[in-house]
């Protein structure tokens, strides 16, 4: 993930996703170990559906390795035809704050235009205001924030400059 390649675009996209809903049934499971439940299993390839139809193509998904992000991650990758094996990881991505998840950011590579975050709440829903200078109230479990910033590198990513391309959820109606 380094960030001092040249980039063959000035415009960088950024996809921040809250995983899909959890279940809580297992009480002898940690937080890092808890699945997707049935509405969680139903929400993730729908939503990686409608990814799908908006042409959204991640150069790189990289996700919380907590299961249910785990999850979210695979789903939204088989339905946009991403192969599983380039899907990145990221243990800084789980019990987070939204400078971390600058840092991480920030030392992508350049080379990648559209890049994927898959992770928890309340991180993505303050990641996005902060970068989109939006005033979302919480993002739901599946749901997705896609910002696009005017940049050549993702260093220079920082608060307030993403412009929102949509802001898209399972309950909400297309």
């Amino acid at each position: 993930m380094k960030s001092k390649n040249t980039s063959p675009s000035d415009r960088k996209q950024l996809l921040i996703c809250r995983h899909a809903k959890s279940s809580w049934q297992d009480v002898n499971l940690s937080d890092f170990e808890r699945p997707l439940n049935k509405r969680g299993e139903r929400d993730a390839p729908e939503m990686g559906r409608r990814l799908a139809q908006r042409g959204i193509r991640p150069d790189l998904i990289m996700a919380s390795p907590a299961a249910r992000a785990l999850a979210t991650a695979i789903h939204y990758a088989g339905q946009l035809d991403y192969p599983l094996e380039r899907l990145e990881r990221n243990p800084l991505q789980y019990a987070t704050s939204v400078p971390a998840l600058i840092k991480i950011l920030q030392e992508v590579d350049n080379r990648i235009n559209t890049l994927m975050l898959v992770g928890h709440n309340p991180e993505s829903t303050d990641l996005a205001n902060a970068l989109g200078h939006l005033m979302i109230d919480n993002i739901p479990t599946s749901g997705i924030v896609a910002l696009a910033f005017s940049l050549p590198a993702w260093e220079e990513i920082g608060a307030g400059k993403g412009e929102l391309l949509f802001f898209d959820f399972p309950k909400k109606q297309l």
